[in-house]
């Protein structure tokens, strides 16, 4: 069954969303969230600031969806590597290392940003039109599910623990949160200096998580 054509004003809504994004992304460069302007970024894209404000209610909700638009992308990547469990993991990882050394003061900000609780509240969705115009060149991207950072780790950590590549007894919650941490907090330490690092460090730092979760879970004699 063929899918109904997105009406104009489907369209327009994707188009000025991505266009306001893209506006900050580009912007953001050269200079810091903080110093940029609604109307700088308006006149970027080509909107009013009336329009701005029926899109995006404040400056922050465009870092809030630029994550919510990595999420899926990072996903789509994740669903066509094939790889499961702790090559999963390092694969999410590398794809956001390879984000991060491209563009490594949106990724401070973006992390500055959750720090600050943005994005708590639960943003709307990411329609099917949003997502083949922010990735056109995606197949299929509409189908790929909208998820949290935490929610596209979870299932290659629990293959890891059922195939055997970590102890039967590891504490999945406790891992998980682990994951997160290391992967805010890699970036953290290395954005604002060294961003080509993160990918090394990434690897690094799940090597020895892994061997620390193996050594507890080791019979002490």
């Amino acid at each position: 069954m063929n899918e109904p054509t997105p009406t104009l004003r489907a369209r327009k809504h994707a188009h000025t969303r991505v266009a306001l994004l893209r506006a900050a992304v580009e912007a953001l460069a050269a200079r810091a969230f903080d110093d940029l302007t609604v109307q700088e970024l308006c006149e970027r894209a080509m909107v009013s600031e009336a329009t701005f404000f029926n899109y995006f209610p404040a400056k922050g909700d465009l870092l809030t969806y630029y994550g919510q638009l990595w999420g899926i992308e990072a996903a789509w990547h994740d669903r066509r590597s094939g790889r499961r469990g702790l090559a999963g993991i390092d694969a999410v990882f590398a794809f956001a290392a390879r984000g991060m050394q491209e563009r490594p003061r949106l990724w401070s900000e973006l992390i500055a940003h959750q720090l600050r609780g943005g994005g708590r509240s639960a943003p709307a969705p990411v329609d099917a039109v949003e997502r083949c115009v922010a990735f056109p060149d995606l197949d299929d991207v509409e189908s790929v599910p909208e998820a949290r950072l935490d929610a596209l780790l979870l299932p290659h950590l629990e293959h890891a623990v059922h195939h055997g590549e970590l102890p039967a007894n590891t504490l999945v919650p406790a891992a998980l949160a682990q994951l997160v941490a290391l992967f805010f907090g890699v970036p953290v330490a290395l954005l604002g200096s060294r961003s080509d690092g993160i990918g090394h460090l990434y690897r690094q730092a799940l090597g020895n998580l892994w061997d620390g979760i193996r050594t507890r879970a080791a019979p002490h004699g």
